[in-house]
């Protein structure tokens, strides 16, 4: 079968695997490759036991795999095929030199790029699918184009905006889909061919258009909203068992106003999982970087609000059990939310740090 253009997304991760899925089950005239340097999760995701789970995932899998939609180790091959390439690796926090544990380790980037480079006979359009710092798409550009004597490459970023539990839901009836690209002719028309791709299931007015920095910077910015709003509920959740208030009634009446809205405001322990925290501190290692001390402060604050509640909760544990957890056995009820699992892991250890002590016997 003749395909009118190969699609290929460079990471089966979370993000790429289930993306890539969706456009090959609503694009069949679109050869899409998903490709890896860990041959074990390809294995997966070429079994029926997929390496990541989504409701409706393994049913998308299923219907296309084999198809229009295959899973390869064979990333070189699958670069000079492609005329469209989503890069999907990690992107995690740096953990030493300059920015450690806020800014982003853009290493994988950088040799994804390199590699799409050295891989190429022709021009490409390269699209940001991964959470990215402001302005990535600008260091991208600079390896590709001008060490390039193959053609030339647009980058757009096309961030992903999907939630554990509901990532093929959020696939399928996105809120907006959004793509950025350089505001020269030749940017406009490779944004164009990105938003043709989903013009094939979402509605044309849900489909944004911006300049590549906007897009970039969309992102991190939602992430950190959604933030704010749980450490705002959760701090005044504090107020409320002070001044016997309930904060379930609060959230309700606070949400019921229109202009606020009734989403994440829930009281908890904290917002857990890998993004948000990561991607706060990413963004307040940005502003410092620009010199804008004042709103870094501002956006750092709420993940100390953050780490103050899970402090806080499980200080009130610990003096509503005699100040002590030797001995004791405790449960924590577990959703199988990966962030919950995180947010328990999390917990566990300040309460081992705080109740440990050379005159305490191990538990």
């Amino acid at each position: 079968m003749a395909f009118e253009k190969n699609i290929l997304c460079v990471g089966a991760g979370y993000v790429g695997g289930p993306t890539m899925a969706m456009i090959a089950s609503k694009c069949p005239q679109y050869k899409v490759m998903v490709t890896d340097i860990d041959h074990q999760k390809i294995r997966a995701w070429n079994s029926y036991n997929l390496p990541i789970f989504e409701p409706g995932l393994e049913e998308l899998v299923k219907k296309t795999r084999g198809k229009n939609l295959f899973f390869s180790v064979e990333i070189e091959r699958a670069i000079r095929e492609a005329q469209i390439i989503f890069v999907s690796v990690n992107t995690p926090t740096k953990t030493f030199g300059h920015g450690s544990g806020r800014a982003a380790d853009l290493q994988y980037r950088e040799k994804t790029a390199r590699q799409i480079l050295a891989c190429s006979n022709d021009s490409k359009i390269v699209v940001e699918k991964s959470t990215l710092p402001v302005r990535t798409a600008f260091a991208m550009e600079r390896i590709l184009n001008e060490n390039s004597n193959c053609g030339h490459f647009e980058v757009v970023s096309n961030p992903e905006f999907l939630a554990e539990g509901t990532a093929i839901r959020d696939l399928e009836f996105p809120d907006r889909v959004l793509i950025g690209s350089r505001e020269t002719r030749e940017g406009i028309q490779a944004r164009k061919e990105i938003a043709e791709i989903y013009l094939n299931w979402v509605p044309k007015e849900k489909i944004l258009e911006s300049n590549v920095w906007s897009s970039e910077l969309s992102k991190l910015t939602a992430n950190a909203f959604l933030a704010q709003r749980i450490s705002s509920i959760n701090s005044i959740s504090a107020l409320c068992e002070k001044t016997e208030a309930d904060v379930d009634e609060v959230a309700w009446a606070v949400g019921m106003d229109s202009r606020i809205g009734c989403k994440f405001l829930k009281a908890s322990v904290g917002f857990g999982g890998s993004c948000f925290n990561k991607d706060i501190l990413n963004l307040v290692y940005i502003c410092e970087s620009y010199g804008l001390e004042k709103v870094a402060k501002y956006w750092e604050s709420v993940v100390e609000i953050n780490e103050w509640q899970k402090n806080r909760f499980v200080q009130t544990m610990l003096v509503n059990m005699f100040n002590t957890i030797a001995g004791k056995r405790i449960a924590l009820l577990d959703l199988l939310s990966r962030q919950i699992r995180e947010t328990r892991a999390n917990l566990l250890q300040s309460m081992l740090r705080r109740d440990f002590s050379p005159n305490r016997r191990k538990w």
